[in-house]
């Protein structure tokens, strides 16, 4: 079996470094995109905002008491789109085995690239040069037999770093490595981890796969490989959407559901242009309405409605009607959106013992 390169390419605080890139009074401030006014939240700050407690999603009003000379700015996503459209091209002069996770990162597989003689770490340090040279901001690479290590590698020497991980070098890099830095472990995996005794991989490779699947359950299978460095993901090169949504948060709540009806008609519009624009659109599957409460808490509705082509009004004012059981409570953020019908997948079912 041919062993896989995979590269993980990860640009440092992506939206941040596009602003300072074009504008250099930015550069040697501590510098946050988003988060100006109101209810606004962080999208990304530069690592001069890190140093203060300044994180991605963050209030800016708490992001402004942590750093007061926090400067920021409105995101500007067209040119955002601009850079990251650049960047996926310089990937692509390697291979076309490129799996996109947003603007600002990617996967790529390069076990069959024959330039820099094969060499993966040769070809990372060729991205990261380019991107600096022709976009003009960093990325830092991670290059391991697979996208966990790989991915877990791009983060080792933020920012602007290179870290490759090596096949013989596996057993050594997981062992020490604490559970929180493994996909899909947070805060409450972690805690019940830690209530085993478990700190590192090394201590979770003393668990049984049935062992961890009592505890975890599919999780657990999950776990057992990564805490062995183990993942046999592809690269997957295009991925079809299997939603389409619009939200809208509020500067200031909304009173009750009173309001939340009258803007029901404006996100419907909206969401009716974004499912037009799409080139091929599938037979939506379900409907579903998003409410997020002034206090945080956060609800969802769906309901299957195959035979529904464009929603309309009356396609999402049942579900609000349903969803809202407070008329008077305060309203933070308002979505809806559609599930995509996947017809690839078996619609029938088959018999036990057949």
């Amino acid at each position: 079996m041919v062993q896989r390169k995979i590269i993980h390419i990860d640009c440092d605080c992506f939206y941040a470094a596009v602003e300072m890139r074009d504008d250099p009074s930015l550069r040697n401030v501590p510098l946050a995109v988003g988060g100006q006014e109101g209810r606004g939240v962080v999208t990304t700050c530069n690592y001069r905002a890190r140093a203060f407690g300044v994180r991605s999603a963050m209030p800016g009003g708490e992001a402004r008491r942590l750093c007061p000379d926090l400067v920021t700015v409105p995101p500007d996503f067209p040119r955002y789109r601009e850079a990251s459209r650049q960047i996926m091209a310089i990937f692509r002069q390697l291979t076309d085995q490129v799996e996109p996770l947003s603007l600002d990162e990617a996967f790529l597989d390069v076990t069959d690239v024959d330039r820099f003689q094969g060499s993966a770490t040769r070809m990372a340090e060729f991205i990261r040069g380019q991107v600096k040279d022709k976009v003009g901001i960093t990325v830092s690479a991670g290059v391991a037999p697979n996208k966990f290590l790989a991915k877990i590698a791009s983060d080792w020497r933020k920012p602007d770093g290179l870290f490759v991980i090596t096949p013989d070098q596996i057993d050594d890099f997981v062992l020490p490595l604490p559970v929180e830095k493994l996909f899909g472990v947070g805060k409450v995996t972690a805690g019940r981890l830690h209530e085993l005794g478990i700190q590192t991989c090394g201590d979770l490779q003393r668990l049984s796969q049935a062992d961890l699947v009592n505890s975890f359950g599919r999780q657990g299978l999950r776990l057992y490989d990564m805490a062995r460095g183990q993942d046999d993901r592809a690269v997957v090169i295009t991925r079809a959407a299997k939603s389409v949504s619009v939200e809208r948060t509020f500067s200031r709540d909304l009173p009750g559901k009173v309001a939340c009806d009258a803007m029901l008609q404006s996100l419907t519009d909206e969401l009716g242009q974004r499912l037009t624009r799409k080139q091929h659109p599938k037979p939506v599957h379900k409907l579903f309405v998003k409410i997020r409460y002034s206090d945080f808490s956060t609800h969802t509705l769906e309901r299957i409605r195959d035979n529904v082509r464009q929603p309309a009004l009356e396609d999402y004012q049942p579900l609000l009607d349903e969803l809202v059981t407070d008329p008077q409570r305060p309203v933070r953020l308002l979505g809806l959106g559609v599930r995509f019908r996947d017809d690839a997948a078996p619609v029938t079912q088959l018999r036990l013992f057949e």
